[in-house]
């Protein structure tokens, strides 16, 4: 079952469908494609440190706490009972979770090996500020992905969804091209690799 979760603050923060456990064929074959090439861009990046921002119910950030070994991990997402509740789910000796929003982050520069965003800046209010702080606070890379426009919104209509906005997935506030977000990231560093699993943008960029 699928909904849409909001935040304490009233933010919605994204829809409560469970993608990477999900047993609809066409899904599990697009989300195959999705992690194994986030899984590739991850290994090229090599971190011995990470922030993930926007780090939802805490999957992803759990498996790369364990990859770090005894690296530090933290994981961060708005307040929201079923993201906490992941938490609680997705536990490691190297990783740590806090409550706070993604524009002005409490960390140094450089504090972090990488920082990541994955399916999150088309979420915030604004995308580029969320940027510049994740590159303040990260040394070698970012690793972001963001669901490909117009396509993604042509995939909700087909399969008949959202069709009052225009198949607009609820609590997404910006839309991204491969182009438009490619030449926002070039603004904080060298973009190192772009990939497009069907149907997202995923890059890593190189500070």
């Amino acid at each position: 079952m699928s909904g849409v979760t909001v935040s304490k603050d009233g933010v919605v923060t994204g829809n409560t469908y469970d993608k990477y456990g999900s047993g609809n064929p066409v899904v599990r074959r697009l989300m195959s494609g999705f992690e194994r090439t986030l899984d590739e861009l991850f290994e090229l990046a090599a971190p011995s440190s990470l922030l993930d921002v926007g780090c939802g119910e805490g999957l992803l950030v759990q498996r790369w706490a364990q990859r770090v070994d005894s690296g530090r991990v933290v994981g961060i997402d708005l307040e929201e009972e079923s993201i906490q509740a992941g938490w609680a789910e997705h536990a490691a000796p190297n990783l740590e979770y806090r409550v706070m929003e993604a524009q002005n982050l409490p960390f140094a520069g450089d504090e972090f090996e990488l920082a990541s965003a994955i399916e999150v800046l088309e979420h915030v209010p604004d995308p580029e500020h969320t940027v510049a702080e994740m590159a303040r606070c990260a040394s070698r890379h970012l690793l972001v992905s963001v669901p490909r426009e117009p396509l993604w919104r042509m995939l909700n209509m087909a399969r008949g969804a959202y069709w009052p906005a225009l198949g607009n997935t609820p609590g997404h506030l910006n839309h991204f091209s491969r182009r438009s977000f490619v030449a926002m990231l070039s603004r904080y560093g060298e973009v190192a690799e772009v990939r497009s699993p069907f149907p997202w943008t995923m890059v890593l960029v190189r500070l």
